[in-house]
C-alpha cells in the first residue's frame, strides 16, 4: 500500500518544534510493509491541508496525519478531513465521556467549550481513545473528490493521530498500528550494512552488478563523514521469507565487499570495536596527540568497556611524550612529533606503561598549518597511528588531503578504531 505522512502544524514551518513524528512513522510504515511516497508538511490552514489531502490521493492509498488535533480555533484536521471524505462533525458521546471523567480527575471546574471540540468526529470515522491525553484519534475510510479537475479517488484511508511525540507515539503502537496491520500484505524486512575504508563511489561500482539486477531484495547506499553503509530491504508475504532474502544478498555483498564490513546490525564502529574487547577479554589503552581524546571518550560510551579499557592519555606536547610515554628526544629531533617514527614509539611506551595488550597512538597534522619533519614539511592531513598487540608494532599512515582540522581529526579517530577491529580480528581467531 502506497502512503505519505502529513505533518499539520503552523510552529513545523517556523522552526520551532523538530518534527521527530515524521522519522519515527516512516520507519514504522516501512517495517509494516507499507511504501511511504511523501512526507508532506502544511500550516493550520483548511484550505491548504484540503488541497493537500486531495492531490496526495492522486498517488497513495493511505495518508497518515499528526497535529492540528487540539481544543483551539486553529486546529482544523478534523473538520478539513471530514470535509475531504464529504462527511460532517457530530457529538461522539464515547469521546465525551472520556473527555469528562478526564476533566474531573484533573479537578477541572468547567469543561470550556473549545475543549468539547475535542470530542467530535467524523460521523463515518472509527474512533481510538487517547489514555495519554485529551484528543482522540481517528481513522476514516471512503472516497476522495478532487475539487480541482473532479476526480473521484476511491476507497481510500486516512488516520489521525496527536501531534506531540509522548500520545502520538502511544495511540500508534496502541491504536492505529493494529488496525493498518489489516490492510498489509507484506512484511518488510532490513539490515544495515556499515563499512569503513571504501567511499560511496566505489561502494557502488563494485556493487554495480547486483544493484543493476536488483527487484527484491533491494540495495540503497548512503555515505556520511568517512563511512559508508547499505541498506538491504525485502518486502514478502511473511517474515520469515523477507529475512531469508535479506540474509542471502548480505551472503553476496560480503563475497564482493567483506573486508570493508564491520556490521550488519547498523551499530557503530566504537560499538563493534568495544564489544570485541569485551567479549575477547583484549586490554586496550590509548594515546592521543592529534585527536586530543576523541577516541578514547567514544570508545567509553560503550556500556561494560571498564572491564577491559585501562587508560586514556592525551599527550599533545613533545614533554608529555617524553615524560608519560618514554618517546626519545632524539627520535623527535630527528623525525618531528608528526611522523610514524614517533607513532610507533608513542604505543610501544603506552605498552610499557600500562600492559595492556592493545595499545593504540596517535599523531599527526589536523590543521591549519604544517608540521615539521626531517625532509621539509608535514602537510595537513598526514597522520600516523601506531598499534602495539602484545608487543608488535605496526603504524598505519593517513593523508587525506583535507584542510580541514574537524574533518581529519574525526577521520583519525574512526581510523584508530578500524586498525583496533582489524586487529582484534586477526589476534582473536
Amino acid at each position: 500500500m502506497r502512503c505519505a505522512i502529513l505533518s499539520i502544524g503552523t510552529e513545523i514551518l517556523f522552526g520551532q518544534i523538530v518534527n521527530t513524528n515524521t522519522v519515527y512513522l516512516t520507519r514504522e510504515l516501512n517495517n509494516m510493509g507499507f511504501d511511504v511516497l511523501y512526507h508532506h508538511t502544511v500550516g493550520d490552514n483548511a484550505s491548504r491541508l484540503k488541497s493537500i489531502i486531495q492531490e496526495t490521493y492522486k498517488d497513495c492509498d493511505l495518508i497518515v496525519c499528526t497535529g492540528g488535533l487540539g481544543p483551539t480555533e486553529d486546529d482544523l484536521t478534523k473538520e478539513t478531513i471530514a470535509e475531504a471524505f464529504d462527511d460532517k462533525l457530530e457529538m461522539h458521546q464515547e469521546s465525551l465521556e472520556v473527555l469528562e471523567a478526564f476533566a474531573k480527575r484533573r479537578g477541572w471546574k468547567e469543561i470550556t467549550p473549545n475543549n468539547y471540540k475535542q470530542a467530535m468526529m467524523p460521523t463515518k470515522a472509527t474512533v481510538f481513545q487517547n489514555d495519554v491525553g485529551t484528543a482522540p484519534a481517528f481513522a476514516l475510510m471512503g472516497d476522495v473528490k478532487n475539487s480541482q479537475d473532479d476526480s473521484i479517488y476511491e476507497n481510500k484511508i486516512i488516520v489521525t493521530m496527536p501531534g506531540p511525540p509522548r500520545e502520538m507515539k502511544w495511540m500508534w503502537n496502541n491504536k492505529i498500528k493494529p488496525y493498518l496491520l489489516g490492510f498489509s500484505d507484506k512484511t518488510l524486512s532490513y539490515k544495515i550494512i556499515r563499512t569503513f575504508g571504501i567511499g560511496e563511489s566505489k561502494l557502488e561500482t563494485v556493487l554495480l552488478p547486483l544493484i543493476d539486477s536488483q527487484t527484491d531484495p533491494t540495495i540503497a547506499t548512503y555515505a556520511k563523514e568517512g563511512e559508508s553503509s547499505l541498506r538491504i530491504a525485502s518486502q514478502r508475504p511473511t517474515k520469515e521469507e523477507a529475512d531469508a532474502a535479506v540474509m542471502e544478498m548480505i551472503d553476496k555483498v560480503s563475497e564482493i565487499i567483506g573486508k570493508y564490513i564491520y556490521s550488519i546490525e547498523d551499530e557503530e564502529l566504537h560499538q563493534v570495536v568495544g564489544n570485541y574487547l569485551i567479549e575477547n577479554d583484549i586490554s586496550i589503552s590509548v594515546c592521543e596527540s592529534c585527536t586530543g581524546g576523541m577516541f578514547a571518550s567514544r570508545l567509553v560510551e560503550v556500556s561494560g568497556i571498564s572491564k577491559v579499557f585501562d587508560r586514556g592519555l592525551v599527550t599533545y606536547s613533545n614533554q608529555a611524550k617524553i615524560d608519560e610515554l618514554g618517546v626519545s628526544k632524539e627520535t623527535l629531533d630527528t623525525y618531528g612529533a608528526e611522523s610514524p617514527e614517533i607513532a610507533k614509539e608513542m604505543a610501544e611506551g603506552l605498552y610499557r606503561v600500562t600492559g595492556s595488550r592493545l595499545c593504540i597512538s596517535s599523531t599527526g597534522v589536523a590543521g591549519p598549518g604544517n608540521g615539521k619533519g626531517p625532509n621539509g614539511e608535514v602537510s595537513v592531513g598526514d597522520m600516523f597511528i601506531g598499534v602495539c598487540f602484545d608487543g608488535e608494532t605496526y603504524v598505519k599512515e593517513m593523508h587525506t588531503g583535507r584542510d580541514d582540522r574537524v574533518v581529519n581529526r574525526n577521520s583519525c579517530m574512526l581510523t584508530m578504531f578500524d586498525e583496533a577491529r582489524k586487529t582484534i580480528m586477526k589476534y582473536s581467531h
